[in-house]
């Protein structure tokens, strides 16, 4: 199975070609088979995405549509870490932190 994706040219947010649009959500993405190299070059040029490329999708076990490799799981989904967790570039405590 073969995904595409690339990011929205006006936003910069994570999105998937569906078969006939584009998606920020993965489990709308479409099986491209062999004609991926074709649509990403006219959606780039028509300016709707920015370097789009392909990748390697499955199903999971519930069918759903996922990214084969860790790498594009986590464009996928988001971080992998709870961002209420994270320090804040705005937190004073930030820089006390000894590496």
């Amino acid at each position: 199975m073969k995904l595409l994706t690339g990011n929205d040219l006006r936003t910069g947010a994570v999105i998937w070609w569906t078969g006939s649009n584009w998606s920020p959500h993965v489990a709308e993405a479409a099986d491209i088979g062999s004609a991926g190299e074709e649509i990403a070059a006219r959606e780039e040029a028509a300016r709707r995405v920015v370097a789009p490329y392909l990748i390697d999708g499955e199903r999971g076990p519930d069918g759903s549509v996922r990214p084969g490799h860790i790498k594009d799981r986590i464009r996928a989904l988001g971080p992998t870490v709870r961002p209420d967790l994270t320090l804040k570039p705005a937190d004073p405590a930030a820089g006390n932190w000894v590496i």
